[in-house]
């Protein structure tokens, strides 16, 4: 049976069990029904031009675990930012695992998306928030939507500035020989609010598992929203990662995905200004190898004056690998002033490496400040010969090279732990001690 023929067999014995999130039904439905319109993409979709999908969608996925899917600590210790005191919403093979969390109610509400569904006290902020910003025109944010049930949900109330970030973190325990995970999270973050969240997929397997997932985010007037994508997956593992953002009135949302693993990952990330004054920054470090492939979009959607955005986008190919970084920012007529910067360098560290990159600005305002560039190349010959005459050893040097290369988008990471985590991962994706710390 093809998936998604499984897919929307499966969506009727999903409803069943799930008939207490009954406020969601009609929700559900509705996307269902516009995902069977639109079906998966294929290449011959624009969108999609450089990243297939048939061998993805040919693997016969459980769509639910039925295992028991119990791990320890010690099994996965390495994976979490552990040097920091911080939240956790843990899920394990798309159930919450409540012995590797910490969530809390006191001050915010830092919890589970089923819970926020079925109970409530929180019928209010589901009925402003989830759903209303996700695109209707996307498949697998239809698909997700049609079967979203549960994830990490995040209010945090107006002027709270959370004193410890949160960490979301999905483990696959390869259990099943192929299993496709969906889930969703939605974060609320109120006025003069700040929050820092860390996000992580991460198979414990070489089970192949699908990931689809979805996260909408609501930054209200002045908050500041500080996320961190962390992807470093197992060579079967696929993620297709949807994140919507929407900013109010001087508001600042900061999304950094770094990209260092897994079979095709492909981030969609879509930020919508509201308001006046709001600033936006979307940046990004992918070193791959193999035959993996990353694929970045992302939309920057200016629809009122005075609001900034800056794209900044590194990335580093060896082998077959391929990279795809497609960037639009859409200055509307109304958005004067508007200052959009962004900016994809690359460097293919073989031949057979492949990027394709298409940044693009749509501007109808006529007072604006708007850039954009891209460059494809190799390691500076010459600057690479200075270092080798310098005694250091070539290997070493284009090691320092590369990290040179993609240390600004690391200078804007404003957790220490993180910055020091990305380090070390890009240490050993290079396979050196750079001898230093950051």
């Amino acid at each position: 049976m093809q998936l998604e023929e499984k897919l929307m067999s499966s969506f009727v014995a999903f409803e069943s069990e799930v008939d207490t999130l009954a406020p969601v039904h009609d929700v559900r439905e509705k996307a269902l029904k516009s995902f069977e319109k639109l079906g998966f993409p294929t290449k011959k979709n624009e969108e999609w031009k450089y990243t297939p999908l048939n061998t993805l969608l040919k693997e016969d996925f459980h769509i639910f675990s039925k295992h028991d899917n119990t791990i320890e600590f010690k099994e996965v210790k390495q994976y979490f930012i552990h040097d920091i005191d911080t939240f956790k919403i843990v899920f394990v093979d798309g159930v919450y695992n409540s012995f590797l969390s910490e969530t809390t109610h006191e001050g915010a509400d830092i919890c589970l998306l089923s819970a926020a569904l079925t109970q409530s006290k929180y019928k209010k902020v589901i009925a402003d928030y989830f759903n209303q910003m996700a695109a209707e025109n996307d498949a697998f944010t239809s698909l997700n939507t049609a079967f979203a049930k549960e994830g990490a949900y995040i209010y945090i109330p107006e002027k709270k500035i959370l004193e410890k970030p949160i960490q979301i973190i999905h483990f696959s325990t390869g259990n099943d020989a192929a299993l496709m995970l969906q889930p969703r999270n939605l974060i609320v973050v109120g006025k003069q609010a700040e929050v820092q969240i860390i996000e992580r997929h991460q198979s414990l397997s070489s089970q192949k598992v699908f990931t689809n997932s979805v996260t909408e985010i609501y930054a209200d007037q002045r908050a500041q929203v500080d996320y961190y994508k962390i992807q470093n997956d197992q060579e079967e593992a696929s993620l297709i990662d949807n994140t919507y953002i929407r900013q109010e009135k001087e508001s600042h949302a900061k999304v950094h995905t770094f990209s260092f693993g897994g079979k095709l990952t492909r981030n969609n990330l879509n930020f919508f200004h509201n308001d006046e004054r709001i600033e936006s920054t979307l940046k990004g470090i992918t070193i791959i190898e193999n035959k993996q492939l990353v694929d970045h979009h992302t939309l920057v959607h200016h629809a009122s004056p005075n609001c900034e955005s800056h794209q900044d986008y590194k990335g580093i190919y060896a082998d077959t690998s391929t990279g795809v970084f497609n960037g639009k920012v859409i200055v509307e007529k109304e958005a004067q002033k508007t200052n959009a910067f962004q900016q994809n360098n690359n460097i293919l560290i073989d031949d057979k490496a492949t990027i394709n990159s298409k940044p693009q600005l749509e501007i109808f305002a006529d007072d604006v400040k708007c850039s954009h560039g891209c460059t494809i190349g190799q390691l500076d010959e010459d600057a690479l010969f200075y270092l080798r005459t310098r005694g250091i050893p070539k290997k070493e040097a284009k090691a320092l090279m590369t990290y040179a290369f993609a240390n600004n988008v690391l200078e804007s990471v404003q957790i220490p732990s993180v910055k020091s985590r990305i380090n070390k991962i890009i240490a050993t994706k290079l396979g050196v001690d750079l001898g230093f710390d950051v």
